[in-house]
């Protein structure tokens, strides 16, 4: 069977190594795929024989009006990480599914129960895009308050940055689901002011490569606890090799 990530540039991906390892000896492939557009999204399929794909930056959102039929989560979220494919009578059928919004919850939850004396009050979601979304729907599920941060927020549920700094002493969890700061832009924060940080903050951050990112490095300098986002990758691609039947 054949498995892809897709995205437009997937120089910061562990994903191949992750699969790989796991499909070590099965015969499976997995594969990192650059598409420019999603209109080559159902030809690349095709030309590539896939059985299922996970999807990246910038197409978690972009890619739900060209599927064919969505998990009910997924739909909620309003973002898709994980398609599988399926050919039925000549014709390719695409299902998407959200695996990032459960591996974060499960995250926090290790957390939680690994710190019992850290009082999460609140969370700010640095980001908008399909994994913000999937975050703010994983901290709903574990009844933790949260708003959305982006330097053009609409909508009730998104302040602007300087809002959220006013914020940072009452929320002791920061998220960054932004790609800022990512391989190669390794130099770059979404938070500029780290200044607000310390022991009473939980710092996390999606990115994993670099490791630690400028964010947890500030972060860390002022004492938060920091932790990256290997961890929820592993767990999100577990929850897709399930969705493909693979386990």
């Amino acid at each position: 069977m054949n498995f892809a990530l897709i995205g437009r540039q997937l120089s910061h991906s562990y994903s191949q190594n992750l699969f790989d390892e796991h499909f070590a000896g099965s015969g499976h492939t997995y594969s990192l795929v650059e598409i420019d557009d999603l209109d080559d999204l159902r030809p690349t399929v095709e030309r590539l024989h896939l059985d299922g794909f996970n999807v990246t930056i910038p197409y978690k959102v972009d890619i739900l009006p060209l599927l064919d039929d969505i998990d009910d989560a997924a739909r909620e979220i309003g973002a898709v990480n994980t398609v599988k494919v399926q050919r039925t009578a000549g014709r390719l059928v695409l299902k998407g599914f959200n695996t990032d919004s459960a591996a974060f919850a499960q995250t926090i939850s290790q957390f939680e129960e690994q710190n019992k004396s850290f009082n999460i009050t609140g969370a700010l979601i640095l980001g908008t895009g399909g994994a913000a979304r999937a975050v703010a729907y994983a901290l709903s599920s574990l009844g933790i308050g949260h708003s959305l941060v982006s330097r053009a927020p609409h909508g009730d549920r998104q302040i602007d940055y300087e809002t959220a700094y006013s914020l940072a002493s009452e929320r002791t969890l920061i998220v960054n689901a932004t790609p800022v700061g990512m391989f190669p832009n390794c130099g770059q924060s979404p938070w500029q002011r780290p200044d607000l940080l310390g022991p009473r903050h939980f710092c996390y951050d999606l990115i994993y490569n670099p490791s630690p990112t400028r964010f947890l490095q500030e972060a860390a300098l002022r004492g938060a606890t920091t932790s990256d986002g290997l961890a929820m990758l592993h767990l999100q691609a577990h929850k897709a090799w399930k969705i493909w039947d693979l386990e």
